[in-house]
């Protein structure tokens, strides 16, 4: 059951945290549930002891290592600084592709999965680009990698290998993070790491193709509500975007993005919240607001079954699940890399498989030459 739109509010507690839901947005929420103790009331239960790899798992899961940086996987170096990631189809496997956040030399990787989840191909699918963080997936099967630096650019590759990528300006030069793409209205969303940074949405002028159409950044009209407006100069070499419109709402930190059944996620780091968009109602409002045990929001990727799945950077490197009826709680856990961050989650195909890397992994080395992407497999709700 996909994520369902909102039609009203209701706020919960988790630990020290306000959790905000609405009960059509998550159509098993009640309105009148009571507040509930967040890992207590996890769907996969509590983390058990960390395995051989320094990952702990609810009982039913299993984890792997697919790739470290600078080692040799499918026939290439896998590369350092691993960010974000998607999974593609490939007849009866799937292709994960992960971004590399090196200065100069960032670019794209991907790992080519077999049915029994060997892998049978490594290859790169960007190379030269800068500071590659976030991105996302479309539904016409190819991954926008996002830099981000000042000006930076979002490149539209191919998972498969065969198309040269190409970048698309008219999505803006600015410090870019993350994308989600909306099939429903046709337009694809791009969140931006700046203590100022904004929301925009793109209108192709051909939904399909990227390469011409209309940039706008969301706009404050008063309370929750909110408008778009459209971003004068996309390319403006002076005036960052961000700029451009007076009355523009500013996120502090914006990261990670993901798009659900007319609701818009994305992630502020500095907010240490989940905000969502919701497109009918046109009003943006704070899914989780820190202080319960998710911290450190980055990365975001939904299933099928309505849960939102957020990576930590920092924190106590976890990824938790926020589901309809109120739970925030750790669906695993990485020990022994508090220097690193957890990025890149995303499920393969048939739901059973989530990938994500440890940007550092457990030298916390800053070049990212530690990176880890590992693999966990079980009884995901999906």
């Amino acid at each position: 059951m996909p994520l369902q739109r909102r039609t009203f509010l209701r706020i919960v507690t988790a630990g020290a945290g306000a959790v905000a839901f609405s009960g059509a947005l998550w159509q098993q929420a009640a309105a009148d549930a009571p507040a509930r103790p967040a890992a207590a009331e996890s769907p996969y239960g509590p983390l058990g002891a960390p395995d051989g790899n320094g990952l702990a798992l609810p009982a039913g899961f299993t984890g792997r290592i697919v790739a470290k940086s600078l080692h040799s996987v499918g026939g290439i170096l896998w590369h350092s600084a691993p960010d974000g990631g998607a999974c593609f189809p490939d007849g009866d496997g799937w292709i994960y592709v992960s971004n590399s956040e090196l200065p100069l030399i960032g670019g794209v990787s991907a790992l080519r999965f077999t049915a029994d989840g060997s892998v049978s191909d490594a290859y790169r699918i960007l190379s030269g680009t800068n500071l590659n963080c976030a991105g996302g997936a479309t539904p016409w099967h190819t991954w926008l990698s996002c830099e981000e630096i000042h000006r930076g650019r979002v490149f539209e590759t191919d998972p498969y290998g065969e198309v040269p990528a190409r970048s698309h300006h008219a999505m803006g030069r600015f410090k870019h993070e993350a994308a989600a793409c909306d099939p429903d209205h046709e337009v694809v969303y791009l969140t931006e790491d700046e203590d100022d940074g904004c929301l925009y949405r793109y209108t192709p002028d051909t939904w399909g193709d990227l390469t011409a159409g209309r940039l706008e950044v969301l706009c404050s009209t008063g309370g929750d509500s909110v408008e778009w407006r459209e971003v004068p100069d996309p390319d403006a070499p002076l005036v960052q975007t961000r700029h451009q419109v007076d009355e523009a709402r500013h996120f502090d930190g914006g990261e990670g993005c993901h798009y659900a059944d007319g609701v818009c996620y994305f992630t502020a780091k500095g907010d240490r919240s989940v905000w969502a968009y919701d497109t009918r109602a046109q009003t943006v409002t704070a899914v989780y607001s820190g202080g319960g045990p998710l911290d450190g929001v980055d990365n975001v990727t939904g299933s099928t079954a309505g849960d939102l799945y957020v990576a930590e950077d920092g924190g106590n490197m976890e990824i938790n699940i926020i589901t309809p009826d109120g739970v925030v709680a750790p669906v695993l856990r990485l020990d022994d890399q508090s220097e690193s961050e957890i990025t890149g989650p995303a499920f393969s195909p048939d739901g059973s498989r989530l990938y994500f890397s440890s940007q550092r992994g457990t030298s916390g080395e800053r070049t990212g030459s530690g990176g880890i992407t590992y693999e966990v497999t079980g009884p995901f709700r999906h």
